[in-house]
């Protein structure tokens, strides 16, 4: 089921005001969904293998936001707002925009960005040094003059190269598609529709050299030809990843859309599994349990067999106040998976809301296994903490604490934790070897912002 976490640890955003417009939006939440990653990672292997990169390696985050983008910022991590998965009309468009952002990632882009940084913030400081000259001469208007031209100059360097760049991830996204026997009509689709946007939000006459990217016509036009003498051009569309897609989107506009608007695209009449789907999460949201369980049980009753499904009747059986009940079909939907981690994550809280003594081993054992496959899940390390100070082993329930607290930036209480737990494990094992870790890493993050703050 689609969670909303505290924001994920990222990138840092840019390091001057100047450049902030040509910048990736700064760190939002992020959509946690099992069906979702997924997806994305089984549709995106082919090309992560085209561009040279390892699938194990390329991770994907849904952001919660309806605009139409993706990025990376450092790493090898591709960031997808929510609202391109919404506007796109299948999944081959999902793989084009996914094989433009592996351009970026397989060409360094990130790691080379000073390259554009640096000139424009010499061209800026120079105008800068020499309006401000100006001014203390008398010369206010001059001064200003040269300040607004410096800014200008400084804008239009650094678009330039940013659009160099996008225009050579564009090409390496063709390359990585014929590679992968991919058809590139979907990313010709995406870049048609984003065309469509732009006359539509009267962006027809805008300036092509003041913007970050080519505009999205000059890039069809500039790819068509390449992208039409493909091998893998009339190559149709991987079905089960396209009923696959249906089903994400539908899941996207339960839980994101305002329920009305999502039960007025889904309304009762409509019986199919993506209807029901989109149903079951927009009831839920409203307050609906009975209709928002009827709707996934129509699910299961589809397919019974159904992971994702059995997850969603779990989940709000559980969020119902209903643990016992969910822990048949969150146990179904974690085997389904093969334990998942955020499905897992889910059916050990479920456990552990049993208030059952004998469900905690079971908790501790799927617990332990989803923070080994996923150490980035901040409800999994509190669930996991919560279950070893229900048995009492205050030790791990502290450092199951400092890799939260550690994880959410809280470094003082991190520290804190891990020392407590260093106090209670045995020495040189495994769990004491990373409470000490994380005391050492903490300490020092502790000591640098204490002499920030002289």
């Amino acid at each position: 089921m689609i969670r909303l976490p505290a924001p994920r640890r990222w990138f840092a955003a840019a390091a001057t005001a100047i450049l902030l417009a040509a910048q990736p939006a700064q760190a939002q939440s992020i959509l946690r969904d099992a069906e979702t990653e997924a997806l994305l990672r089984d549709m995106s292997a082919p090309l992560v293998t085209a561009a040279g990169l390892r699938p194990a390696d390329v991770q994907f985050a849904l952001i919660n936001d309806d605009s139409i983008n993706a990025f990376v910022a450092g790493g090898q991590i591709v960031y997808i707002h929510s609202g391109l998965i919404q506007a796109a009309d299948n999944a081959n468009e999902v793989q084009g925009v996914i094989a433009h952002e592996l351009g970026h990632i397989a060409d360094g882009h990130v790691i080379t960005s000073e390259q554009g940084t640096k000139p424009a913030m010499g061209i800026y400081l120079l105008s800068m040094v020499l309006g401000l000259a100006a001014m203390a001469a008398g010369g206010g208007e001059a001064g200003a003059g040269i300040l607004a031209a410096g800014h200008q100059a400084a804008m239009g360097k650094y678009l330039s190269f940013s659009r160099v760049q996008e225009a050579t991830a564009d090409a390496s996204a063709v390359r990585y598609l014929d590679t992968a026997g991919i058809t590139g009509k979907g990313m010709l689709s995406f870049f048609k529709k984003l065309q469509q946007q732009e006359y539509r939000y009267g962006m027809k006459n805008m300036d092509p050299f003041m913007q970050s990217h080519p505009l999205s016509g000059t890039r069809v036009a500039t790819l068509s030809a390449d992208v039409q003498a493909s091998r893998a051009y009339d190559k149709p569309a991987d079905a089960a990843l396209q009923e696959r897609f249906r089903r994400v989107k539908a899941k996207l506009d339960g839980y994101l859309m305002p329920p009305p608007q999502a039960l007025q695209k889904y309304p009762d009449s409509d019986q199919s599994l993506y209807a029901h789907y989109a149903r079951a999460y927009a009831y839920h949201r409203a307050g609906y349990p009975e209709k928002a369980d009827a709707e996934a049980e129509a699910l299961v009753a589809a397919k019974p067999e159904d992971p994702y499904f059995q997850e969603i009747m779990g989940q709000i059986l559980l969020e119902a106040g209903k643990p016992r009940l969910a822990l048949a079909p969150l146990k179904r939907a974690t085997e389904g998976t093969r334990s998942d981690p955020l499905i897992a994550t889910t059916y050990g809280h479920a456990l552990i809301a049993t208030e059952d003594a004998r469900n905690y081993d079971e908790a501790k054992r799927v617990l332990r296994t989803a923070v080994q496959r996923d150490d980035e899940n901040p409800f999994a390390w509190f669930q996991l903490g919560t279950v070893y100070e229900l048995t009492g082993d205050e030790a791990r329930a502290a450092l199951a604490s400092a890799e939260r607290a550690s994880m959410t930036g809280d470094h003082r209480t991190a520290v804190d934790r891990a020392r407590f737990a260093m106090a209670g494990l045995p020495k040189n094992s495994a769990d004491w070897i990373r409470a000490q870790d994380i005391a050492m890493t903490s300490q020092n993050d502790v000591d640098k912002n204490r002499k920030k703050k002289r």
